[in-house]
This record gives C-alpha cells, sequence and structure tokens, in this order.
C-alpha cells in the first residue's frame, strides 16, 4: 500500500490560497487576527494549525 505524505497546511495555505492570488501575508495576518509573526511560523512549517486557528481561516 502506498503512503500518502500529505503538506503541511501551511504550505498548502500558501500554495492554494496566498501564492495564487498575490495576497500579502500582513494582509491575511491582520484579516485573522494574527501576528505577522504566527502567521509565518505557520506557513513555514515551523508550527502547526490550532483548533481557532483553523476556525479562523474558515471565516475567509
Amino acid at each position: 500500500m502506498r503512503m500518502h505524505n500529505p503538506p503541511h497546511p501551511g504550505e498548502f495555505i500558501r500554495e492554494v490560497y496566498i501564492t495564487p492570488y498575490g495576497i500579502s501575508v500582513r494582509k491575511v495576518a491582520a484579516s485573522l487576527g494574527v501576528s505577522l509573526s504566527t502567521l509565518n511560523l505557520l506557513l513555514n512549517g515551523e508550527s502547526n494549525i490550532s483548533p481557532e486557528m483553523a476556525l479562523r481561516y474558515r471565516r475567509l
């Protein structure tokens, strides 16, 4: 059976939502109500997505 290695949530968010639409990371952070450093940690794969953050993304 082949194993599937899904991308990190931050990588997915960057590739599917931020890069294609040319949205600035700063603007996304402000829309989510989080600091730029918090969002960068997630996007760079250095932090996992919390349930609270998942709910915030749902509203975008």
